[in-house]
């Protein structure tokens, strides 16, 4: 079965086809005018996940993502602190945190982070093709996409021009020929209006205006629109195999990448058109504007990584998603099944009860049909659900290999005393965790993701298990109230012990 995706401007599921081992990807970044929060990760996971899957495949991917540091939102928040002199100071402080919080999510550094800020010349380039070839006008010092010169404009999101809202704030609008026609170069600075719409504090003096350039129609500023046809094609050419964003940014931001560029080169923009659904919290858009948000930082803190990547695991990208206790709780429980059997399998593997001629067909079947399933789940428009559902059962396969064999219920190697784990299938295991797990669904199953927080889980690790000792050396004693009063320490600081025939183990809850 190869790969299948869900292309947006055909609308249907089509075969993924390109020429060659080599795949351009373009990820619609941020406007750095806020904290990155979940439901930008969303999308950055999803398109991470696609990433890592075509590298699987055995493509090359050549991953550009922009960032959109020049614009309103982010000209409104000068002056709110100390240090924010200037449009470039607010920027730079939450690209910085974007970046942070993208190796935080065991994120594939794309090739290049383009930012608008120095691209304006190749925008003015591209503005000017498109006034030359009569698809834009200028109007004011402005200069405007028409609509109308483009043939079928309105096909990616299903419209027709004459049910197109107006795009743009209200006083470009009388110097635009047609209400949707949008702009690719605005006169002067940031408006009043929008820095009022988008402030979060009270001004004190002149209002904001933004960073400024020369151009062939005075000076202004580059539309939102046409930044990213500038940097996708500076970096990816004229045609890209895989645009992929946000559902929210079909109408009108895609749709209008699509007209300029296309209007500017004569070529297909993007073969395929990948839109990742919504995430929701408290029954709407997770959204800075709206407030509803859970930044990237505070949720790797409080959940880890591995809980965060499963639970974006818990949905196709092209789908909703709601941020609940019962998502976050399943996705604890997905990841704590994956790593508790991970870590079993990698102590019974490392032991010397594993032996090359003990052999446990089921186990072995078990992975193969694992592998089967995963390939089968990535390449149907990348369901992570059923793939990670394919790990599951392999979790539930590795584990009745190893109670089988503790209990001494499997044919043993000539050579084993009692325990004889199958090494031959407990390695292809371990190695499917590592491959599928890690390498494709980018969880970390070392101690750098192990849990809330990603700090010393090593020495977190030694800590308990020298509190176990003690709990096991008052037990002997026959000091079991003091025993009782370790563990509950232990619990109390998020350890849950557990007493087994081999001797008590702990979690990290």
């Amino acid at each position: 079965m190869t790969l299948s995706v869900t292309d947006t401007l055909r609308d249907e599921r089509v075969e993924f086809t390109v020429d060659g081992d080599e795949v351009s990807l373009y990820v619609c970044g941020l406007t750095v005018s806020d904290d990155p929060h979940l439901g930008h990760a969303r999308l950055w996971v999803h398109a991470d996940v696609l990433h890592r899957w075509l590298e699987h495949l055995g493509y090359d991917v050549r991953h550009v993502e922009n960032v959109t540091d020049v614009n309103e939102k982010i000209a409104a928040r000068v002056g709110e602190r100390e240090s924010w002199t200037a449009e470039a100071d607010v920027a730079e402080t939450f690209t910085a945190e974007i970046f942070e919080s993208m190796r935080g999510l065991n994120l594939r550094r794309a090739e290049v982070y383009p930012r608008v800020s120095g691209h304006v010349p190749e925008i003015i380039d591209l503005v000017e093709s498109l006034v030359a070839a009569g698809y834009a006008y200028e109007s004011n010092g402005s200069v405007y996409f028409d609509v109308t010169a483009f043939e079928g404009y309105g096909a990616l999101s299903n419209q027709e021009l004459e049910e197109l809202e107006a795009q743009g704030e209200p006083d470009e609008r009388s110097e635009k020929r047609h209400p949707s026609d949008f702009a690719l170069w605005k006169a002067g600075g940031v408006s009043e209006s929008a820095v009022r719409e988008h402030r979060k504090h009270d001004h004190e003096g002149d209002l904001p205006e933004g960073e400024t350039w020369e151009s062939p129609w005075g000076e202004g500023r580059p539309g939102w629109h046409v930044e990213c046809s500038a940097m996708s094609m500076t970096h990816l050419g004229d045609t890209l195999d895989v645009h992929m964003g946000g559902r929210d940014l079909v109408f009108p931001h895609h749709e209008n990448e699509i007209a300029q560029s296309e209007a500017a080169t004569g070529e297909t923009f993007a073969r395929y058109w990948l839109h990742a659904g919504l995430l929701s919290m408290e029954g709407e858009k997770m959204s800075s504007s709206i407030g509803n948000f859970w930044t990237v930082p505070d949720a790797l803190e409080e959940l880890g990584v591995n809980v965060l990547r499963t639970f974006y695991a818990g949905a196709a990208y092209r789908s909703e998603q709601a941020l609940t206790d019962e998502t976050i709780a399943e996705a604890e429980e997905r990841w704590d099944r994956l790593s508790r059997t991970y870590d079993r399998a990698v102590d019974a593997l490392d032991s010397v009860d594993a032996y090359a001629k003990a052999a446990d067909e089921t186990l072995r079947s078990a992975v193969e049909t694992t592998r089967t399933d995963f390939t089968a789940a990535m390449n149907d428009d990348l369901n992570v659900r059923e793939a990670t559902a394919a790990l599951l059962e392999l979790t539930d396969a590795v584990n009745r290999h190893l109670d089988a064999a503790e209990g001494g219920h499997l044919a043993a190697a000539e050579d084993a005393d009692g325990v004889a784990y199958d090494y031959r299938g407990l390695r292809r295991a371990v190695e499917t965790f590592e491959e599928l797990g890690e390498d494709v669904l980018g969880l970390r199953f070392d101690a750098s993701g192990a849990g809330p927080g990603d700090g010393d889980v090593e020495l977190a690790g030694e800590l308990v298990e020298l509190v176990l000792d003690l709990r096991e050396a008052a037990r002997e004693a026959g000091e079991y109230e003091r025993a009782d009063e370790l563990r509950d320490a232990l619990e109390d600081v998020g350890v849950t012990v557990e007493d087994g025939p081999e001797g008590p183990t702990y979690r990290f809850e």
